[in-house]
């Protein structure tokens, strides 16, 4: 028991603060569960997807920090072709397609040719956002239709069914992360390349898949994101890949590979994204919202630091 609560401390952690921040709320201002805890939650949802995809990522000991592009790219091919009258399973279809093929090519690079994937997501990062660029010039995608925007429900029905996408998509892959041999696989190429591939394991395509799976989450999230708005921005995804990456990393997955869960991700976004909401209903200056984040990460960062574990192993 103590040695199953020690290997989850910092989920256990990340869970206890966020419960914490939850009761100070209720008791200072419980108007926030009424005005602001579902509307933080159908905002996080695509967060949730597109950091499920990059946890993965980081398990197989990598990064990927064109998802943000990837997003802002999908999201606008998704609108256009609902505006121009397709059905919405074909929109959501081709869309996915569009995000695989994306992550393809950054699996390809990475994998096939083996290239660092940090210069490899970087370069195709500027691509895809210099190409949303020049093609749309910052102009937002209007004139939605009803059947796109909230899938064609109302408001009410629309943000269950975001939050519900989300968390279905993350229930998947946190399953078969746990029972299925390709979960394993990727843990294992992420502690140790040479080890997994003398057990049967074949690492390039493990990290091909990842990125290709990573690609298609992020399609996903881009429509989960824009049937939320009567506007398309082209610019949606700006930053969001450090949004993925510090929830993935203040949820206890190593940036060294082969150590994290996706139920830590889910609490990592749940407290990263719950910070700017209750500040304004706790009467704090927005502008804390990123100190409060970032030494957040710098915490979580340093509980996981080779320094850090051997000091706690030396104490027990």
């Amino acid at each position: 028991m103590t040695r199953t609560i020690g290997k989850y401390r910092r989920e256990l952690a990340v869970a206890a603060t966020y419960v914490a921040l939850l009761l100070l709320l209720a008791v200072v201002t419980p108007n926030f569960f009424r005005a602001q805890f579902r509307a933080t939650w159908v905002g996080a949802a695509p967060v949730l997807v597109v950091a499920v995809g990059m946890t993965l990522i980081i398990l197989a000991r990598h990064i990927d920090i064109s998802v943000g592009s990837q997003f802002s790219l999908c999201g606008v091919i998704a609108a256009l072709m609902a505006r121009a009258g397709m059905p919405m399973g074909a929109v959501v279809g081709i869309t996915l397609l569009a995000g695989a093929a994306m992550g393809a090519v950054n699996g390809t690079l990475v994998a096939g040719l083996g290239l660092p994937s940090i210069v490899v997501t970087l370069a195709t990062m500027v691509i895809a956002r210099e190409s949303l660029r020049l093609w749309r010039e910052g102009d937002a995608v209007r004139g939605m239709p009803d059947t796109f925007q909230w899938f064609g429900a109302s408001q009410d029905a629309g943000q269950w069914m975001v939050v519900l996408g989300a968390l279905a998509v993350f229930a998947v892959f946190a399953v078969a992360m746990r029972w299925l041999a390709a979960g394993r696989n990727v843990y294992a190429v992420g502690s140790d390349e040479q080890a997994a591939r003398l057990a049967g394991v074949r690492p390039q395509r493990v990290v091909f898949w990842v990125f290709v799976l990573t690609g298609a989450l992020t399609a996903f999230a881009a429509i989960l994101n824009a049937v939320r708005f009567a506007i398309v921005d082209p610019n949606a995804g700006n930053g969001l890949e450090l949004q993925v990456i510090a929830a993935a990393v203040v949820g206890g997955a190593a940036i060294t590979g082969g150590r994290g869960t996706l139920v830590g991700t889910l609490i990592g976004i749940a407290l990263l994204t719950t910070i700017g909401p209750a500040l304004s209903f706790l009467d704090i200056p927005p502008e804390w919202e990123r100190a409060i984040q970032g030494a957040i990460i710098l915490i979580a960062a340093a509980a996981s630091s080779p320094v850090w574990m051997r000091g706690k192993a030396g104490m027990a």
